[in-house]
């Protein structure tokens, strides 16, 4: 296999990390089996015309990853031990959205980098000991200001370090809600908003919805029958897909100031397009919290979260949820993200995920009837009806097992009733395109209406 060359098509973001993903997709679809030598450096180098300290850091990293190996002036070699990773062994173990890997270890090497910079100072570094339940100053200035940056201006003193969304979920519901309160939300919710009502005893209102998101109209009766908050995701919402314009942001924070709803908008997709639309706290933020997790648009690895609260007064009274149920955000992690915030790496990061997420999207739109499915084009997640002939637990029964993250629509149901059968797909997390490829043309066939 000597002769063998990557091919590295439209591959963004650095040489280094586009030549070791293509030998990665390569060795994981078996192109390359184990024991296949690999070009030499110096003439891979040649034949993609880069540098050869590229090809040589694209090779160390496959090393670190324990898929090539070299064997001195013999060269390196694919791994007899090196793991075809399948989109069943990436995804069988969890129905969460996970979002799709950016190219080969581009976020491994850039965590690595970056916890090797944070961690020189040694033993006696500030970040190996207790930090506060909110965070650091430092990470609140950043976090800050990166908010400020997406429309949202915010100072240090309204803005707490989580550790995650869950976590940041966890300590607003507990802090601003009591037992018997009803807070309103979408006839299908995010499964994680639905186990925190049940855990404080709240009632869940399902608001009805268009292809623009929550009705205004009906959001104001409900508050008016004393709703007191509404939970919403308004940028690819998990798991209908929805993004709200922006005059429909505009009015759900309108009807939340007249009727005196607080807001909690769990903004987990809001930086992954391009051209991301205001958040709706923007439009209300003395009643509005916002949430800024790192799960859906880099990994769930990271366990961070950045929250502005609608005041410095309020987001101090987080402190002690968050000191109950997590201490604090991981602090080699929240500073991790905190410098990348500052060095622009986090941008990188977030973009090249919204790369792979339209790269997947378009191989779904290729072998998926447009009709048959909704879907944000910079996501990685579709809201898939089903329609007669086929429950969703059946749809769910058959394709599970091949590995693809799917949820029938009853997890995510806030009335507990079947409704509209519906599936929520994930086509995120480790998965090659050839694979996803085929699972998509197996889902296709499967949704066709049935023969009598």
């Amino acid at each position: 296999m000597q002769s063998w060359l990557p091919h590295l098509g439209e591959r963004e973001g650095p040489k280094y990390l586009a030549i070791a993903g293509a030998i990665e997709q390569a060795i994981t679809s078996g192109v390359l089996r184990p024991g296949a030598r690999l070009p030499p450096q110096r003439d891979l180098a040649s034949a993609l015309a880069v540098d050869l300290t590229t090809v040589t850091k694209a090779y160390g990293i496959l090393r670190d990853a324990g898929l090539i190996e070299g064997a001195g002036r013999l060269g390196s070699y694919v791994r007899n031990a090196a793991s075809r990773l399948t989109p069943a062994a990436a995804t069988a173990d969890t129905a969460m959205i996970m979002p799709p890997q950016p190219g080969f270890a581009f976020l491994a090497d850039v965590m690595k980098s970056g916890m090797a910079k944070l961690l020189r100072a040694g033993g006696q570094s500030p970040l190996l000991q207790y930090q506060p339940a909110g965070g650091t100053l430092h990470d609140r200035l950043q976090a800050a200001a990166a908010m400020t940056a997406y429309g949202l201006p915010a100072d240090e003193g309204e803005v707490m370090i989580t550790a995650g969304g869950q976590n940041a979920l966890h300590a607003i519901l507990g802090t601003v809600l009591v037992r018997g309160d009803a807070v309103c939300a979408g006839r299908h919710v995010y499964p994680g908003m639905l186990a925190l009502a049940t855990r404080f005893g709240l009632t869940v209102i399902p608001i009805d919805g268009d292809d623009d998101g929550l009705d205004p109209d009906m959001l104001a009766r409900a508050a008016r029958r004393g709703a007191k908050a509404i939970y919403v995701v308004p940028t690819n919402d998990n798991p209908t897909t929805v993004t709200m314009s922006l005059a429909r942001r505009m009015a759900i924070a309108e009807t939340a100031r007249d009727h005196g709803l607080t807001i909690v908008e769990d903004d987990a997709y809001g930086r992954l397009p391009a051209a991301p639309l205001p958040p709706i706290a923007r439009f209300a933020p003395e009643c509005s919290w916002h949430v800024a997790s790192t799960s859906k648009i880099i990994s769930p690895v990271l366990r961070v979260a950045h929250v502005r609260a609608p005041s410095s007064r309020a987001a101090a009274r987080l402190s002690a949820d968050i000191h109950e149920t997590a201490v604090m955000a991981p602090p080699l992690n929240a500073a991790m993200v905190s410098a990348w915030i500052s060095d622009g790496t986090l941008a990188k990061l977030i973009a090249a995920v919204r790369t792979e997420g339209i790269v997947r999207q378009k191989i779904v739109a290729r072998h998926l009837k447009a009709a048959s499915y909704h879907a944000h084009p910079e996501g990685y997640h579709l809201w898939v009806p089903v329609g007669p002939g086929m429950d969703a637990v059946d749809l769910v029964a058959a394709l599970r097992p091949s590995g693809l993250s799917i949820v029938a629509s009853d997890s995510f149901a806030v009335d507990g009733s079947h409704g509209a059968s519906a599936v929520r797909i994930s086509i995120g997390g480790v998965m090659d395109h050839d694979g996803l490829r085929r699972l998509i043309e197996r889902l296709d066939k499967l949704l066709q209406p049935r023969k009598a």
